[in-house]
Formats: C-alpha cells, sequence, structure tokens
C-alpha cells in the first residue's frame, strides 16, 4: 500500500501545503504593501515637500522580506509536490528513531519487535527549532519513513500532523 493511501499522510502534506501557501502568500502581500508604501511615500513627499522618516527602511524591509518569504514558501510548496509524487507510489516501512544531536537522527528498521538490517543515517532538512524539537521529541519511539528520492527522506509519526524532511548525510573532506 502506498503511503499516500494513509489518511495521516495525506491530512499531513495538505497541513504542509497551507503551511507553504501562507509563507508565498504572505510574502507576495508584504512585498506588494511595500511597493505601494513606495508610491505613497513618493507622492506625499511630491505634493507636500516632506519625507516620510523612515519609510525608504520600511519599503526595504518588506520588499526583502516579502520576496525571502515567497521564496521560502514556493520552495516549500515544490518540495510538498515532489513528496506527494514520491509518497504516491513507496509504501512507509517502520523503524525506531534515535536522535544523536539537533538535527542527526538514525533509522532502525523494525521487524517483529525487534531492529531488522542496517540503521539509516539521516541530518534533518529543516533548521526551525520547532521542527527539530517535534523531531527530537520522537526519539526512541516508532515511526514510519519512506524514500522520496537516492538522497532524502519522508518520516512521521502517529499523531505528528506533519511529515519531516530528512537528508542522508553527505560526505565531508
Amino acid at each position: 500500500m502506498a503511503a499516500l493511501d494513509d489518511p495521516q499522510t495525506r491530512a499531513a502534506l495538505d497541513a504542509l501545503r497551507v503551511g507553504a501557501l501562507r509563507w508565498l502568500g504572505g510574502g507576495v502581500m508584504a512585498v506588494v504593501l511595500g511597493c505601494l508604501l513606495a508610491v505613497a511615500a513618493v507622492r506625499i513627499a511630491g505634493n507636500t515637500g516632506e519625507r516620510l522618516p523612515g519609510a525608504g527602511l520600511v519599503v526595504i524591509a518588506l520588499v526583502l522580506g516579502g520576496l525571502a518569504a515567497a521564496v521560502a514558501g514556493l520552495g516549500s510548496l515544490v518540495r510538498e509536490r515532489r513528496w506527494t509524487a514520491a509518497l504516491a507510489r513507496t509504501p512507509w516501512q517502520v523503524g525506531r528513531l534515535r536522535v544523536a544531536g539537533p538535527s542527526v537522527l538514525q533509522v532502525e528498521p523494525l521487524g517483529v519487535d525487534e531492529p531488522t538490517g542496517e540503521p539509516l543515517r539521516l541530518r534533518l532538512m529543516s533548521t526551525a527549532i520547532w521542527r527539530t524539537r517535534a523531531v527530537q521529541g520522537l526519539a526512541d519511539g516508532d515511526v514510519s519513513y519512506a524514500p522520496v528520492s537516492a538522497r532524502e527522506w519522508v518520516l512521521t509519526a502517529d499523531g505528528a500532523g506533519t511529515v519531516f524532511g530528512a537528508r542522508v548525510p553527505g560526505r565531508r573532506g
């Protein structure tokens, strides 16, 4: 059975999509507000001859922050689409999650209530503190995990309400 057939997986991916759309929409709105503020400041300065103090800095902050948020939202939306496509053809595997650091993970595949096979070493993709803490809260518990590419995996747990992305650590040197 494909992972996407699980209603919890669909709900988790829907929540991820909604978050991505919020970032994208918020970023676009910030850019629009920045542009409107710039036009208003120029008009006020042209009509009255007085400049609005700090308007330039606010415009720059809105436009740059909005662009960053929009790019983050777009990237998250693309990632969610890739994950949805991959989970439509891949079943969940069950394993025990071991956490070795803030973002260093190891999943031990489970057979019949005991580890089987070689553990999968991963590095959490997200740097958001709340996501890192949520994954750390799953330590020593059973998780479901599935590959979405050769070096990228998605994992979740019952009741997590979201999916977490992780990558196979690259070689250093």
